[in-house]
């Protein structure tokens, strides 16, 4: 259950800014652990990856268990440890949710940072994350695969029949509590079949075991309240039949390729997926999508 974000904000682990510029110089990924203060596993905040631009979430967990919160982090990738790195960016750090509002992570995370990679194709690459001005550096491996497990940008949004208040009561669509009933008032199928744009979030807030599912509709809430009045619909979706986890994820979950949550779409009206992302995900982020990805769509 939530087994991406569980791990992503338990204590780090091993695992695996924007625009990236190509490192250069003969140094190996590995010279840059040799810096000063501890090496920890960096904390992936997503599972799904695949080439060209990567959007990288994660968290860097002192061995005592704090959160780095640095505001920037320099993120280098390359195809070994031995290897010199192809890709250097800058990792910004984004809020877990809205502050004020939103319950902390495990372990009292309330920030993440968020690179976007260029990865060129499939396989497994190594990559060190070095918050700046704190002396820690985290090392993770990155696998990408070669295609989407869940629906594929460009590809057509399927056609679920996602429930809505028109057909159930709010208890039984959403574990948010209070209910988040603007977002249950529209379906996937009725958006598609009145071409309009949406963002669809698939989330369980009661059952996510780190507590970010949440967070995350409540920043697709937040968006909403900017942006409804120009066209675009928001929903929220849960994930598991009945809302009850041993049952297991329901049919819209794998209608849309999903093994992980929570995971955010945004669909043109057009039909065609025009972003996703999977994890935590800030308002800042989620409103620069929409403004960028649908309210340009036509």
């Amino acid at each position: 259950m939530a087994r991406v974000i569980a791990v992503l904000f338990a204590t780090a682990v091993l695992s695996a800014g924007c625009g990236g510029s190509r490192a250069s110089g003969k140094a190996s990924l590995g010279d840059l652990l040799k810096r000063p203060g501890p090496t920890v596993g960096i904390t992936a905040g997503a599972s799904e990856f695949v080439p060209r631009d990567v959007r990288y979430p994660f968290v860097v967990i002192r061995n005592d268990a704090r959160p780095v919160n640095r505001p920037a982090a320099t993120v280098w990738v390359a195809k070994s440890r031995t290897d010199p790195p192809f890709e250097r960016t800058k990792a910004r750090l984004e809020p877990a949710g809205i502050p004020g509002r939103s319950d902390p992570a495990f372990g009292g995370v309330t920030q993440i940072y968020v690179a976007h990679l260029r990865v060129p194709g499939a396989g497994r690459y190594w990559l060190v994350a070095q918050p700046e001005g704190a002396r820690i550096q985290a090392l993770g491996v990155l696998d990408i695969e070669a295609r989407s497990r869940s629906v594929a940008l460009g590809a057509k949004a399927p056609r679920s029949q996602t429930p809505t208040l028109a057909t159930a009561p709010a208890a039984q669509l959403t574990t948010s509590r209070p209910p988040d009933l603007p977002l249950l008032r529209d379906s996937v199928a009725g958006s598609l079949a009145a071409h309009k744009p949406f963002v669809v979030t698939f989330a369980t807030p009661k059952f996510c075991t780190s507590r970010t599912c949440g967070p995350v509709v409540d920043v697709v809430e937040a968006v909403r309240r900017r942006f409804e009045q120009r066209g675009v619909r928001f929903m929220h979706v849960e994930v598991f039949k009945d809302n009850d986890p041993a049952r297991g994820y329901n049919r819209w979950m794998r209608q849309w390729g999903l093994t992980t949550e929570p995971w955010v779409f945004l669909v043109g009206a057009d039909g065609h997926v025009k972003a996703k992302i999977e994890g935590s995900v800030s308002e800042a982020e989620l409103a620069a999508a929409v403004r960028g990805k649908l309210l340009s769509d036509g």
